[in-house]
């Protein structure tokens, strides 16, 4: 509530100006700001954290009976240091340094492969999605179908090795091209000596290579 309070006149009958003292009484505002907080608490939706769940190999376990997956399907990712990332398909080839190919977290890099060598399912998805989109087919159906798609035994199986000297941000990028490009069959495996040796290989050859006269 405001109070306004005005002065009177002096004694002997003279006028005087008159002051305006305004003071403004700011305690039902208090109940005001209560109630307002109260409600936002109500109506707003608080943000969960957001977080990334996977399973770690067992280490008692050898890796070969882990990662045991048809060749033509398999395709092996080293993550390195100063964000440098190689890939190769099926089985290592340790006598040609050339079965390792260096890419990069671009689109035009790791996205690109993952999206040819998954097109196949990506197509599938695709046609899911228009038919859905065009009332074809129920949101049960079509997530009954998108599943059944995703289990495609033609589908690539993704094997990432990260590296002691590889950081954090190589790895949920990698993790995210497998979201994006709809790799569903994917591990995280420890990076092992022979993985060591092919990329050491691949890196002295491969300079060798660009060192030597034409």
């Amino acid at each position: 509530m405001a109070e306004v309070q005005t002065g009177g006149h002096e004694k002997g009958g003279k006028n005087k100006q008159k002051k305006i003292s305004l003071r403004v009484d700011f305690t039902p505002m208090v109940d005001m700001n209560m109630l307002l907080i109260t409600f936002f608490m109500f109506c707003t939706s608080l943000s969960k954290p957001q977080t990334m769940e996977f399973s770690m190999p067992d280490k008692d376990a050898k890796v070969e009976d882990q990662t045991k997956v048809p060749p033509e399907r398999a395709i092996t990712i080293l993550l390195a240091k100063d964000n440098k990332v190689y890939y190769y398909f099926g089985e290592p080839n340790y006598e040609d340094y050339t079965s390792l190919i260096e890419s990069d977290y671009t689109a035009n890099g790791l996205r690109k492969m993952l999206l040819g060598r998954n097109a196949d399912m990506i197509a599938k998805l695709d046609a899911l999605k228009q038919r859905k989109k065009n009332n074809q087919i129920s949101e049960e159906d079509f997530e009954i179908q998108a599943a059944e798609a995703k289990k495609a035994k033609e589908a690539p199986v993704i094997v990432i090795k990260p590296m002691d000297d590889a950081s954090y941000n190589n790895m949920v990028d990698a993790l995210d091209e497998m979201l994006v490009c709809n790799i569903t069959k994917y591990a995280i495996v420890e990076f092992s000596d022979v993985d060591d040796f092919l990329l050491k290989n691949y890196l002295t050859q491969g300079k060798a290579a660009e060192a030597a006269p034409n």
